[in-house]
């Protein structure tokens, strides 16, 4: 099965359209950071630093330094 296109899209571009969706919503990018962070395990420091990447979506998952074992659980 091919990758999904946003594997595909910077990691910067797709996290901009998060924040975004997520303030239309009445959220914050604190939170968004904040879930982005349980998830992958990425601190804040990191996070930021990778957002001035070319870093990739799927790369940004794939070396995710410790995935919370509980992702499964999202539905």
């Amino acid at each position: 099965m091919a990758e999904a296109k946003v594997f595909q899209m910077g990691f910067a571009k797709v996290y901009g359209l998060l924040v975004g969706k997520a303030e239309k919503k009445g959220r914050t990018r604190a939170e968004v950071d904040a879930v982005t962070c349980w998830l992958t395990g990425y601190t804040q420091p990191e996070l930021d630093g990778l957002l001035g990447s070319d870093l990739t979506y799927g790369d940004f998952f794939r070396r995710a330094p410790r995935p919370n074992p509980d992702r499964a659980l999202i539905r």
